[in-house]
């Protein structure tokens, strides 16, 4: 399966006067890994919602924070699928810091796939391979 690293630094507005990145920033990185690793899989969100109407509705999300990330570090955010079917796929993400390797945060979001009315609904079939959706 696959795993797409984004690359992203900690900017001074993301921080708290500590100069630690305030915690709901990390869910920001996740959404930028996410799109990153859909668009790096040949999908671009906004093709998925215009064309198909099928919108990734977020129904669950986890973060464990471990370190902190401070103001101008460079940040690795890995994305890969944790499992998916054809009405729901989850994402899991692993934060580390470049300079030092360090695993700053791991996580994971839970999404299901809905139609423009927000009523729960099947991944078109041409977009399953995708997510690693066999049938």
């Amino acid at each position: 399966m696959l795993t797409h690293e984004t690359r992203l630094r900690v900017r001074y507005a993301e921080t708290d006067q500590m100069g630690v990145a305030y915690y709901s920033n990390f869910f920001v990185w996740m959404e930028v890994g996410r799109v990153e690793y859909c668009r790096t899989a040949g999908l671009r969100y906004r093709d998925l919602e215009e064309q198909d109407g099928i919108l990734l509705t977020v129904v669950e999300a986890n973060c464990r924070y471990l370190s902190p990330a401070r103001y101008d570090e460079e940040i690795i955010v890995s994305t890969s699928i944790g499992r998916a079917h054809a009405r729901m796929v989850e994402f899991r993400y692993e934060m580390r810091c470049a300079g030092d390797d360090r695993l700053i945060a791991t996580g994971w979001t839970k999404h299901l796939f809905c139609d423009r009315q927000m009523r729960p609904t099947r991944l078109p079939a041409q977009y399953r391979p995708l997510f690693g959706i066999r049938s």
